[in-house]
């Protein structure tokens, strides 16, 4: 940092500290003359939507109103000073005058009250002689006095990390963030409105496990001291909900947080949300049609409409560059075999590759394989991911993977080296997994024993034994669908965000 920063950023400091103390002084002053600038309840006829809503029969009754909210700017004119007030539903424009309040109080609320307060408001409505709708303020209370100042130029800050870091200032002072997590809302809400009416159960299985499967991921680990035991972060919620399926449950459904500890870049968070659901007796075919009917009832929903615009980022370009696309929902979603897109675009056909000439194929079109791979499967899926993923904008289910990528899907009937798999690919983005679940206990033990060799080689994300899960099985296992679908990149594409971050709420950040 150079000494000129230095200069500014301890001035900064400075001032922000003469400010605070000020402001501590004002509440230790109300405090000793017996007001409470932190009371525990307060009493409101009105929100401010409410108001807003019915302003002009209010403000012919001259009806007297009470709200509650945060100062969010302040202008005094002589006798004539103008705030804005926002709750939860909106903003309102509030007038202080002289000649209402007497000059002692009046005085007062330039003396007392700072933005950033959140007020207690009685009064009655009127328009200004420039046609704004405004609260006449009768009487007021301070009922939280703010001590530290709100930052004055917010809105439209650059510094992404910070709106992140801080983001109940972000959610204040930007309001189409707060939009974002609005939607983000009726997203979750519209998908157990669709689950519930298709008498689908929600469930809550554990988020400590012994041993953490049903994904292939790098788990987070801790220990439970009362037991000594180690145990991990669910990475994901499967078999335990298929473990519900042996015990008489046939369609049932957890919303709620997974942990995989990964990379973490626009499309990944260390902690994220997802939905599974388990359907007894339906296999992927059926699957892929009620997927369609819940992602349109969840677009509708949200937007009001099957259609609606995202920017599609390119390959190599910043978050959030890319060309504006309308991705259609009201359509039939394309279906198109794994092995089919990696002959069109890659020129491989995945029967005529060994591990060794994969690897030295991906070498050949430029796909670089940062780690350590244990199988072809995860070689064809770095090179579907860099090479092909992107090019799938309209919705897109991609059929039919290796068996070896999906040791947990049931082989298909006419080709057991193929998975009766589903991906949902929109925009170039990953948002579901699915696939007829193996419920064959002998075929099931047999593809984890080869997930748990890999894992001993040193694989950390390849599957692990679960002795409980296999035994499960063997009581028996309708046949059922598994659908996995991450909420974090759902809302991402209906809020036409261009990074997890945006999307939730306190994202996982490195430390200052």
């Amino acid at each position: 940092m150079s000494d000129g920063a230095k200069y500014l950023t301890i001035k900064a400091m400075s001032a922000l500290d003469k400010i605070q103390k000020e402001r501590l002084k004002k509440r230790k002053i109300l405090k000793e003359r017996g007001e409470n600038p932190y009371p525990s309840s307060v009493e409101s006829t009105h929100r401010i939507e409410e108001l807003l809503e019915n302003f002009s029969k209010l403000a012919k009754e001259k009806k007297q109103v009470k709200i509650s909210g945060r100062l969010l700017s302040f202008r005094q004119h002589g006798g004539l000073t103008f705030g804005e007030l926002q709750d939860g539903s909106g903003k309102i424009q509030i007038a202080f005058r002289e000649d209402a309040l007497g000059k002692n109080t009046y005085e007062e609320v330039s003396e007392f009250v700072d933005i950033g307060d959140f007020l207690h408001i009685e009064g009655t409505l009127f328009k200004t002689k420039r046609g704004e709708e405004t609260l006449d303020v009768a009487n007021y209370n301070i009922i939280v006095k703010s001590i530290r100042p709100l930052p004055e130029k917010w809105h439209g800050i650059k510094d992404a990390e910070l709106r992140y870091r801080v983001r109940e200032l972000d959610l204040l002072k930007n309001p189409d963030v707060k939009d974002v997590f609005e939607k983000r809302s009726v997203i979750t809400r519209s998908i157990r409105e669709f689950l519930e009416e298709n008498r689908f159960m929600e469930v809550e299985v554990p988020v400590l496990q012994v041993t953490p499967g049903g994904a292939s991921a790098t788990p987070f680990k801790t220990h439970l001291n009362a037991w000594d035991l180690d145990v991990a972060l669910r990475i994901a919620p499967e078999l335990y909900l298929k473990r519900l399926l042996v015990g008489g449950f046939d369609k049932i459904y957890e919303m709620g947080r997974n942990f995989r500890n990964e990379g973490v870049d626009y499309s990944h968070n260390p902690e994220f949300t997802m939905l599974e659901f388990y359907w007894a007796y339906a296999d992927y075919k059926e699957g892929m049609k009620f997927t369609e009917k819940l992602l349109r009832y969840i677009v509708k929903k949200t937007l009001g409409k099957e259609k609606l615009e995202y920017i599609v980022r390119t390959p190599g370009s910043e978050v959030g560059e890319g060309k504006k696309q309308i991705i259609d929902f009201s359509k039939s979603f394309k279906r198109v075999e794994f092995n089919e897109l990696l002959q069109k675009h890659a020129d491989i056909n995945y029967e005529d590759y060994n591990l060794e000439s994969l690897l030295e194929k991906a070498k050949e079109l430029g796909v670089k394989i940062e780690k350590k791979v244990f199988s072809k499967g995860e070689v064809a899926d770095a090179i579907y991911k860099k090479l092909i993923q992107s090019k799938l904008i309209q919705p897109t289910f991609v059929i039919h993977h290796p068996i070896e990528m999906k040791p947990l899907a049931k082989p298909l009937d006419d080709n057991p080296a193929y998975a009766a798999s589903v991906q949902l690919v929109v925009a170039g983005m990953e948002l579901v997994n699915a696939y007829s679940e193996l419920n064959d206990p002998v075929v099931q033990r047999e593809h984890l024993e080869k997930q748990a060799e890999l894992n001993k080689k040193g694989s950390e994300e390849a599957h692990l034994l679960d002795e409980d899960f296999l035994q499960s099985l063997e009581y028996g296992m309708p046949p059922a669908f598994g659908f996995g679908m991450g909420i974090d990149r759902l809302t991402a594409l209906l809020t036409n965000s261009h990074s997890l971050r945006e999307v939730i709420l306190f994202p996982t950040m490195r430390p200052k």
